[in-house]
């Protein structure tokens, strides 16, 4: 960044909960010399932040009032000026289509969409006044691939992935450069255990749900801590990249989608995820529910 060595540079996350992508993020830039600004929706899990120095503040990034609060305290404390806004926090809704509440998939919406706007718009003028700001999108290989009982969650990362790009254009008039992190496998706690629903469709094979979707989700995952230590210096750049593929397994999405296209992805998510094997207590183009 441009911003000279001896000036405070500050740092805005969400989502900052120990366990957690946001977490590792503060601790890498907090270890990289910035000022960081940590937030979660409970103020007392960010106790151990708050002890190495860092600016802990209260934030439910669904709740208008709360991010004006927020932003008034960041105004105090830096004179109107934010270099980087990290937009992570985010959750997961792991269902198939036909079994979605969509009370919860507008909720998941509120959280991993419209909040991100909704930061944008209340800090863009802080991101500005940096002089050299930077807006980071925590996204998702979910954006690309369509993992199976993920698909409100995959919608929001495309989403995100849409709005990160519309929005470089926008601010680079004004020197904000804005970069989309699309995150492969993480350890994190994002997927919590779930069954599919006794009347769902899908309950005849919920061995393999749990198996090959819940039971997989975290096999082969790179800590939090590693994805930090990769990606915060990418956003410290001069000129960072536009995308930063970070996490593991990034390289499945661009692959298929490069050299076997939509339908090599399609057939890799029925074979990684039990949808071939389903088959099998399919009859005829109904399935067997079994009620267990």
């Amino acid at each position: 960044m441009s911003t000279s060595s001896s000036a405070t540079r500050y740092v805005l996350i969400t989502g900052c909960s120990p366990g957690g992508i946001g977490h590792a993020l503060a601790m890498e830039y907090h270890r990289q010399g910035l000022h960081v600004i940590a937030t979660a929706r409970r103020l007392e899990v960010l106790s151990d932040l708050r002890a190495l120095g860092m600016t802990t503040l209260q934030l439910d990034v669904t709740d208008k009032e709360a991010i004006r609060s927020v932003h008034d305290s960041i105004d105090d404390l830096t004179s109107g000026r934010l270099d980087i806004l990290i937009n992570n926090a985010g959750f997961g809704y792991t269902v198939a289509v036909t079994d979605m509440h969509l009370f919860d998939v507008r909720s998941l919406f509120e959280t991993n969409v419209i909040a991100p706007i909704a930061l944008v718009q209340t800090f863009a003028h802080m991101l500005i006044a940096s002089g050299d700001g930077r807006i980071v999108q925590m996204g998702s290989i979910a954006g690309f691939a369509p993992i199976p009982f993920g698909a409100a969650y995959n919608m929001s990362k495309a989403a995100l992935m849409a709005l990160s790009n519309t929005l470089r254009v926008e601010m680079a008039p004004f020197n904000v450069k804005v970069i989309h992190a699309i995150v492969g496998r993480v350890k994190t706690e994002i997927v919590k255990p779930r069954s599919i629903p006794v009347d769902s469709l899908y309950r005849p094979m919920e061995h393999i749900f749990q198996t090959k979707r819940i039971g997989v989700s975290q096999e082969g995952a790179m800590s939090a801590t590693s994805l930090a230590l990769e990606l915060v210096p990418e956003t410290l750049r001069s000129n960072p990249r536009r995308w930063v593929w970070a996490g593991s397994q990034t390289w499945v999405p661009w692959f298929f989608y490069t050299f076997l296209g939509q339908s090599g992805f399609d057939w890799l998510m029925r074979k990684m995820f039990g949808f071939a094997e389903f088959e099998g207590v399919c009859v005829g183009g109904e399935v067997r529910l079994v009620h267990t």
